[in-house]
């Protein structure tokens, strides 16, 4: 096999590449450069320039007419990672500006005018770009490989090509050589094209691929060619000349440009599980990247206790905690109003992680909470991922609570609030993407399937002495239909047993009338019998495991993801009868009545 030095000489030659680059060729370039785009201001006075199109939601149901696809990374080359990394990233922002542009019928699509000139202000790093032969670093590298894409889906589509341009080199294998490639330099080398119909642009990124579909919308406008359905397009890794990191030249004046990086992974955290830390801890690196909340380890303050230590760089958000403390004070305990809130509130941190990731991030672990605002963001694409799940999937989530509100109609808490459904689809999406759920959750892990890493649960200290006369039942939550408190009160009432609550009542103040309730202490444990949850949805299990590691009986649905632990005997999810006959089996008969 070649080396790399031998295939960059030959590629060099091919190129026409006599000498090594110098300062006064950059020079004329650029100033060429500046000739032209004098040159396309006059010939696109301020009239007649293409307009700015609108974008829309992306529509995934309607008539395919296009799909392009192309590989991210085209190069095995360790050197070379950081460019490539950066021409991700620098996709990424473009796929923001153009997914869900609309193009009406006639309507003329212009790159440039689209995109805006790339510059570090706007989000653009140094990526690949070929030029004169050479592939260099250059702010905003890479993104040819959009205009590639952008032109093989219109050709396919039947659009009419008012503006493209050839690379002037092409290599085997490549588009160029296929004639289906569009090189674009701000501003005057332009992809321009026209629809025929009413279409609609998607671009995104998966971890592998560059994908631009282009779907008809819409009833009318225009004559399309006749077609038949569209095939894929997928555009092959061409061979190309490394750049400046490993092509070899060290005289040239650009040798040494881009700074070398390896890829690294990122965790990005919220809410702090103590099953989460310790994966953290077993797992982060120390040229990892830690995004938290707030540096709780180090500053002696906040619940964000993740090991931070572990890590060279950490990045917190102490203003977006303040804000956060100060609107979660004011919202509600129970509605609609209060998960809106809170859902901003994750959206608004998700934000501030997504813009201060490293390029050389090409792995990242994240929250749950945060995953389906990274995923709109785009921020996800072209990196692997993992999730620290927190909670049943979204979709599920819904799916739960609309067959708990089915029955028990009466609640007024079971149906008062659902996520958008634009959300609930960017979640969904994510979690397919996602090469691992971690949770010790067992009902999460079950829905990941092989793709679950499933940790123990964290049993805390035993606490102190519980007391002997095991005569009141506690149900460790608020009382809430999704708690399992309707299943609860059909099961216990004919015990007659003093039940001990874990939370206020908030279905309704009548809702225990015809039993013996008192509301938790401290001392919640004691004389306790057995600690029941039936509930519908249950992230966070602590109380019961509080109970594990005193010795005390649980009763549990399956919706609480303890399935498998000793001391838990599991019920099914919503059914009364089987609740009824495991309090019977744990309850002391002695204790029936009081």
């Amino acid at each position: 096999m070649a080396s790399t030095e031998e295939v960059n000489g030959r590629l060099r030659r091919g190129f026409g590449v006599r000498s090594t680059p110098s300062r006064r060729q950059a020079a004329l370039f650029l100033a060429k450069a500046w000739c032209f785009r004098l040159q396309r201001w006059l010939r696109d006075p301020a009239g007649s320039r293409p307009q700015r199109l609108g974008r829309q939601p992306v529509v995934t149901d309607a008539p395919l007419l296009a799909l392009s696809r192309s590989p991210l990374y085209t190069s095995e080359v360790a050197a070379e990672f950081i460019l490539q990394a950066g021409k991700v990233e620098n996709l990424r922002i473009a796929a923001r500006r153009l997914n869900g542009i609309v193009i009406p019928a006639g309507g003329l699509f212009s790159f440039w005018r689209q995109l805006s000139r790339p510059t570090r202000w706007r989000g653009f790093v140094r990526g690949r770009e070929l030029r004169e032969g050479c592939v260099i670093a250059s702010i905003g590298g890479g993104l040819c490989q959009l205009s590639n894409a952008l032109y093989d889906a219109a050709l396919t589509a039947g659009c009419e090509i008012v503006e493209r341009h050839a690379h002037s080199r092409r290599l085997p294998g490549s588009m160029a050589a296929r004639g289906r490639d569009a090189t674009i330099f701000w501003n005057y080398v332009d992809l321009r094209f026209r629809a025929m119909v009413d279409c609609q642009l998607a671009v995104a990124l998966t971890r592998d691929e560059l994908t631009v579909t282009i779907r008809r919308i819409g009833e009318g406008g225009g004559q399309s060619r006749r077609r038949e359905a569209a095939e894929p397009s997928r555009i092959a890794a061409a061979a190309i000349a490394e750049s400046c990191e490993s092509c070899g030249m060290t005289g040239c004046f650009r040798h040494g440009d881009a700074a070398h990086a390896d890829a690294i992974t990122a965790w990005l955290v919220d809410a702090w599980w103590p099953e989460h830390a310790a994966y953290v801890r077993e797992q982060a690196q120390p040229d990892d990247w830690l995004f938290t909340p707030l540096d709780s380890g180090r500053l002696g303050i906040g619940p964000y206790r993740w090991p931070s230590e572990r890590f060279t760089v950490v990045r917190h958000a102490p203003w977006l905690v303040a804000q956060r403390s100060r609107r979660s004070r004011r919202l509600t305990a129970q509605g609609a109003a209060r998960q809106e809130a809170l859902l901003a509130m994750d959206a608004a941190l998700a934000r501030h992680y997504s813009r201060r990731l490293p390029v050389s991030a090409s792995h990242l672990v994240v929250s749950q909470t945060l995953l389906p605002f990274l995923w709109r963001d785009g921020a996800l694409g072209g990196r692997r991922f993992d999730v620290l799940m927190t909670r049943l999937p979204m979709a599920e989530l819904h799916a739960t609570l609309d067959r708990a509100a089915r029955t028990w109609p009466q609640s007024r808490t079971l149906s008062d609030f659902r996520a958008d459904p634009d959300l609930l689809a960017a979640e969904s999406t994510a979690l397919a993407a996602a090469d691992r759920w971690i949770t010790p959750h067992s009902r999460i892990a079950a829905l990941a399937g092989a793709r679950a890493e499933r940790l123990s649960w964290d049993i805390p200290l035993a606490s102190g002495a519980q007391g002997t006369q095991r005569n009141r039942l506690v149900f460790p939550a608020t009382t809430l239909g999704r708690k399992g408190a309707y299943e609860l009160r059909e099961a216990a009432q004919e015990l007659g047993l003093l039940l001990t609550l874990g939370g206020p009542t908030l279905e309704a103040d009548d809702f225990w009338d015809g039993m013996t309730t008192v509301h938790g202490s401290d001392a919640w444990l004691r004389d306790t019998a057995a600690v029941v949850l039936p509930a519908w949805i249950e992230d966070q299990p602590r109380r019961l495991l509080q109970a594990i590691a005193a010795g005390i009986p649980v009763i549990a649905s399956e919706a609480c993801g303890l399935d498998g632990m000793a001391g838990v005997r599991v019920v099914p999810t919503g059914d009364t009868h089987a609740l009824r006959e495991a309090l019977h089996s744990v309850v002391p008969r002695s204790c029936d009545r009081i």
